[in-house]
């Protein structure tokens, strides 16, 4: 009881958000350690998933060390806001900081971007597709308003992976569900961490199959192409989730319904998943980040996967984001080794764990 009271004051004082956990009092401490960098939304797929991988927090199946933010599906301000929000309705906010990271890619060509938006008047371009607010006046509050008293922490996204990387060698898996310009900072300021990360999992890129953003980029590794491909160059381990297999996990009625029509599982979260995604089935709607908790949980999920050297186009135009795959022998510029992504998936079971995270009650019960 004496430990278990500690690791509450040490928790109430803010100790274990600042960077992870904590070592003897923590009963998450053994659990598989994760770190979300996302381009955050409320109850999209990035809200989905934080949804998702707190739940398991609940379970002890995963310690989730902080979430990261980037400019990716929206601007940074907004998605920092809907986060701050997000840690206060699973009832995370005092173990799970929110560490603000980069406004703008790393590389980028405004006029590009405008050209390529006219070009593909039906392609997704997140951020670019709106006005970037600088002022809180200027943001949308989620569905159940805006963060009580939770705020972003002082560090930023890159420090924050640097120092827990360091913290936990060869321990933190990065769930990589925006565009990587967080992580590829942490990785150009300091060169070290890149042996002590255990592995990234990605939602990016589209292998085989056309773009959402431009003709043949996808959002997250069009938005910064440059700073896939330094990821891309390191010796991480890696995994990717493409479009090519998101594309064959569509939101379907029946499993909205799962979530939103259940009167014996009405939540803060179904209740924001129900507005955000009214009609989303109806318009074809696929799922893509969620796909991340399920590899991470049990590779096996994956039910085909294919491995090559991959690069990445980082002109500005329509080859923008474009990923070349060299199953044989990589081509200058190219990964150092083969990465495995995945082409199908189990949907079934997938759904099962889908529907089930995301209907448990809120806020979580840490263990």
């Amino acid at each position: 009881m004496k430990s278990q009271y500690v690791g509450m004051l040490m928790m109430s004082l803010g100790v274990a958000a600042c960077g992870g956990s904590i070592s003897t009092t923590d009963p998450l401490a053994n659990s598989p350690k994760v770190i979300i960098d996302s381009d955050f939304n409320t109850m999209g797929d990035d809200g989905q998933l934080f949804a998702m991988t707190t739940q398991l927090m609940g379970q002890g199946k995963v310690n989730l060390l902080g979430l990261t933010v980037v400019t990716g599906n929206d601007w940074l301000l907004q998605e920092e806001s809907d986060a701050l929000k997000a840690v206060e309705r699973m009832g995370v906010q005092n173990v799970v900081g929110v560490y603000g990271g980069a406004r703008y890619p790393l590389q980028y060509d405004v006029a590009s971007i405008r050209a390529q938006q006219v070009a593909n008047p039906n392609g997704y371009f997140g951020a670019w597709s709106r006005p970037e607010p600088t002022q809180q006046s200027q943001l949308v509050a989620p569905p159940d308003g805006f963060a009580a008293s939770t705020k972003l922490q002082a560090q930023g996204a890159a420090d924050f992976m640097i120092q827990t990387i360091k913290r936990y060698p060869n321990q933190v898996t990065i769930l990589e569900v925006g565009p990587p310009t967080n992580l590829a900072t942490a990785i150009m300021k300091a060169p070290e961490i890149v042996p002590l990360i255990k592995r990234i999992v990605y939602m990016g890129g589209a292998m085989a199959v056309p773009g959402n953003a431009n003709a043949v980029g996808e959002l997250n590794w069009w938005f910064d192409p440059l700073a896939v491909r330094t990821v891309l160059q390191t010796s991480i381990p890696q995994a990717v989730i493409p479009l090519d297999v998101t594309n064959t996990v569509p939101l379907t009625q029946s499993v909205y319904d799962q979530i939103v029509n259940n009167p014996s599982k009405q939540t803060a979260v179904t209740k924001a998943y129900g507005i955000a995604n009214a009609g989303a089935f109806a318009s074809n709607t696929d799922l893509f980040d969620t796909l991340t908790i399920a590899y991470f949980l049990d590779p096996a999920y994956a039910t085909q996967t294919k491995s090559a050297y991959l690069d990445i186009d980082t002109t500005s135009g329509e080859d923008q984001g474009h990923v070349k795959v060299y199953p044989d022998q990589p081509a200058a510029g190219a990964s150092p080794q083969k990465i495995t992504y995945v082409t199908q998936f189990d949907n079934d079971r997938f759904f099962g764990l889908y529907v089930d995270l995301l209907t448990r009650p809120v806020p979580i019960a840490l263990p």
